[in-house]
This record gives C-alpha cells, structure tokens and sequence, in this order.
C-alpha cells in the first residue's frame, strides 16, 4: 500500500502492524511464562508442559489476528468511510463525512518504531459508534486526514453553494492558499518540570503493591505474614531507639524525605510522559495540538467546532497562578474527555488562546452577578443537617472523642458553602456568558450564545419556593449550568438566549 490511499475500493491497514500485535502478545506472556518456569523449575518435563501450551496460545492467537486482518477493509468513498471486518460473520460500519467532527493520529512507543499510527475518526458519539484503523504509516494518516477534510469542505460547497476551506469555513468564491502554522503555546523541560512538581503523586506505591500482589510466590518470605512484619519491624523499632533521640529524628525526617522526593519524581515522571513535545498551533485548518513521550497524539480541532472553553486550576498551583485550558467540542480527545490545550500556563499564556478560538477571556470589567443568597443559606442548612444526622448515632454509641468528627466537618462544611457563595458568580457582555465556581480552586466556563443548542431553567421543590433555579444550558460535547440564579433572572436570560438560538442557522456554524 502506498502512501496515497485509493479511492472507492477496498484497502487494508499496514501488515506490518500484524508484528506489532504479535510482540504485544508475546509481551502479556512473558509474566504468566516466567512464573510457570518458576513453578515447574524443579522439573524440565513440567516446563514444557506449560510452555507448550503457551507457544500453541501464540501461534493460534497469531493465526486468527492474521485471518482477521485480511478480512478487514476499509474504503474511502465519495461520501463516507466504509470499514468491513469479521472473521465467521461479516461486519460493515460506514460514517458519512458530514457525521466526522475530525481524524485524529495517535502513536503509542511500539508503533512509533514501525512508523505506524493509529487513525481514529470521530464522530462526536464516543463508544462503538467511533471508527479506529490500525495501522497506518504516518503519511498515511496525514493522507486520510486530508482526504476527509476535502471531501467535506466540497459536501459543504455542494449544500451551500460556496467554496469552503477544509474546516468547511466559508471562504468567499475561491479558496484561499493555506497561511503557515503560528504557534500559540508550547511546554519545554523546564516548564514540565515545574509542572510535575505540582502533580505530586504516590502512585509508585500502588503500583508496587500490585506487583507484590502478582508475584509474591517469587519472594523467599510471605509478605501476608503479619507475625513475619511484627517481628521485623520490632526488631528495627529496638534498634532504633537505642540509636538516641537525635538519630531517631533525623531517621524519621529522611523517611518523610525520601517519601516526598518519590513523591515528586513520580509527578514528573507522568508529566513528562504525558506531555512532552506539547505544542499547540494555529493552522489554517484549525488548532493543531501534538503532545507525548511513549504516546505520541496529533489532533487537530477545527476553530468552528469549539463550543466553549473551559479554564480550571487546583488549589496548590491556584495559589501560584497556574490554570489549564480545555476546549469543549464534540469530537473528544483519546483519553475521552474534552481537548486539553494549555495544560500548565498563565492567564497571560491563555488568554491569547481563548481569543484565537473565538472567545472573550474575562475582562476587569465584567459586571458579574452572584448566585441567589436564599441559595447559599439553602445549601449550608442542608450540609448542617447531613452532619447532624451523621453525628447522633456517634453519640449514642461512639465514645465522646468521636463526636468532634462529625461536628468538625459539618461546621467546614457550612462556613466552606456560605464562603464559596462569593465564587459563585456569572455574567453576560459580548454574546459571551461566563460562569465561574469554586473555593480553593475556582473553575471558569466560557461559551457563546450563538453556539448554544438549547436553554432550560429547572428548579427543585426546595428551589420554587425559594425563589431560584439553575440555568442548564445545551451545549455540543459538554455540560453547562449555572445554579442559584434568581428566579426572574433565569428567565429573563432563557428569554435573551433563546432569541439568540432561534436566529442561528446552525447548519453554517456546525455543518459537516
């Protein structure tokens, strides 16, 4: 198969990927096969009755996956792709090129090797109804990438009668030459590094302790042994104190030490597998966003088919003004959540971004409007009588030092949702409507009144005799809702958004 890839006939992935299947394989048996030859290690005969098998799993595992790789094709026609598989019976899916929101590469570290790529056409519905080919050479998936996008851009110029760029954007008679790739954010070491040290993580100990759990039988001792840990860790304890008060603090402190710096490497570690290479451009054809050590991701989300933006923080890196910025749209990243785009930055470093996609970044002077005071008395009455209930039966029948729990969460509880009341805010300027939440790390949502889908106010029992609601507003690919509005003031802002949807044709904003 070359790299350009024939239209209407069938074609099949990359069989050089059938090796890259077979290496994983053997891979998932190279544990099971190592604690066999362990088991069996006193006796030769009892290897090669478990390894046998093994080989014989290999091979017939080998063989169906090469029969279903012939069997699976996938053509490129003139209005959808059409992919056939099924080894007894036969499977035939098709996505016509208006349902593909955009074809997205992945690379993991196996296939990189190989040249190969994963291409996966999204349609917006997630699950089974997605469409993924592997493998693919890397020019390969560029090559498909572009053919989707231009069968597209000419659908859309059929229905509307204009000549349309690749994203389907209306570009006037003639379309115009693609305009080079301007970077907007990008992350080096040094920026991972800063950013793994706030992502502290101890999840080497979890993956530890399941590696003990698989291959315990391989340790010379029990590790479910309690006696055997009693006597170890009496045995040091005695040791210890003999050492002096001194040596047992700076014992203590190099223990806590080495748990933190573990702590921290673990965090740089999965932030550098994560995002390494992070580089978010503005294309012709949309943005452009490329991150990964081991997994390599190339995507590209089209200008268009942002529905809203998302900017999000944490409580520890909140305090050093750090945030991350996610696009919401109907084609989801791989990891099924929405696109991260800026995962470590300023608000200096986003706020260009938000603007390159369309959106209004919150100004200085947005006029906001808080959530319903009746609201905030509502949620903390609430949070006070959880806690109470949660604290009668640790009276009765707890000792007395166990009712200051309860007690003491409740009262966090109550003082965290009258405080929180000042975060809870939103506002209106520009055909923009920004909502805002949270603490110790507050959450922003921008979206635009000319991408909304829908508009409803709901309110609760507690709710309508209170006087406030929430704003759920319909947005492709994500959620939106606004709580604690007055009443009149979420009617009031259905009534401005509605108007503002029935004077949308929607057809030229998402089409294709």
């Amino acid at each position: 198969m070359s790299d350009a890839i024939p239209m209407g006939q069938p074609n099949r992935t990359q069989p050089i990927g059938l090796l890259v299947n077979a290496i994983g394989m053997v891979r998932s048996l190279i544990f099971p096969m190592v604690a066999g030859a362990f088991a069996f290690r006193e006796e030769l005969s009892g290897i090669w009755l478990f390894i046998v098998p093994a080989a014989g799993i290999f091979v017939l595992s080998f063989g169906y996956a090469y029969i279903a790789w012939r069997r699976r094709t996938f053509t490129v026609g003139e209005e959808d792709i059409r992919v056939e598989s099924g080894v007894i019976s036969r499977t035939a899916a098709s996505v016509p090129y208006e349902r593909i929101q955009d074809v997205s590469l992945e690379q993991e570290l196996l296939p990189r090797l190989f040249g190969l790529v994963s291409v996966k056409f999204e349609t917006g519905a997630g699950g089974a109804e997605e469409i993924k080919l592997k493998y693919l050479t890397a020019a390969q998936g560029e090559h498909l990438r572009d053919v989707v996008r231009e069968q597209r851009a000419e659908e859309m110029a059929a229905k509307t009668g204009q000549a349309m760029d690749a994203d389907g954007a209306e570009t006037g008679l003639q379309t115009t030459a693609e305009e080079p790739a301007t970077a907007l954010f990008a992350m080096g070491p040094a920026r991972l590094v800063t950013n793994g040290l706030f992502q502290f993580s101890l999840a080497v100990f979890a993956v530890l302790f399941g590696l003990l759990s698989q291959f315990d039988s391989f340790l010379p001792f029990d590790i479910w042994d309690s006696d055997f840990w009693t006597d170890r860790f009496s045995g040091q304890a005695a040791e210890f104190e003999g050492l002096g008060l001194g040596a047992q603090i700076i014992g203590g402190l190099s223990a806590l030490g080495t748990l933190i710096v573990l702590g921290f490497v673990t965090g740089i570690a999965q932030v550098f597998a994560r995002e390494w290479g992070f580089l978010l451009e503005k294309t012709a054809r949309g943005f452009r966003r490329r991150r990964g050590l081991f997994t390599k991701t190339d995507v590209v989300m089209p200008t268009h088919r942002v529905q809203a933006v998302k900017l999000d923080t944490r409580w520890v890196r909140y305090r050093f003004g750090w945030h991350s910025l996610k696009f919401v749209s109907l084609a989801s990243d791989f990891a099924g959540s929405s696109h991260v785009v800026a995962p470590f930055a300023k608000r200096a470093e986003i706020d260009p971004i938000i603007r390159a996609a369309g959106f209004a970044p919150p100004s200085d002077t947005l006029e906001w409007h808080r959530a319903s005071a009746r609201s905030r008395f509502d949620a903390a009455l609430i949070d006070a009588l959880i806690f109470t209930a949660i604290a009668i039966p640790v009276i009765i029948f707890a000792p007395l030092g166990f009712v200051a729990i309860p007690i003491a969460l409740g009262i966090i509880s109550v003082f965290g949702e009258l405080y929180s009341w000042t975060f809870k805010r939103h506002a209106i300027e520009d055909g923009h409507i920004f909502a805002t939440e949270g603490l110790l790390s507050p959450t922003t949502q921008i979206a635009s009144k000319v991408k909304l889908h829908s508009v409803e106010v709901s309110q609760g029992p507690i709710a309508q005799r209170r006087g406030y609601a929430t704003l759920n507003l319909g947005l492709a690919g994500g959620s939106f809702s606004i709580t604690g509005i007055p009443t009149s003031r979420a009617f009031a802002l259905r009534e401005e958004i509605t108007r503002s949807i029935a004077a949308t044709d929607f057809s030229r904003i998402n089409a294709g």
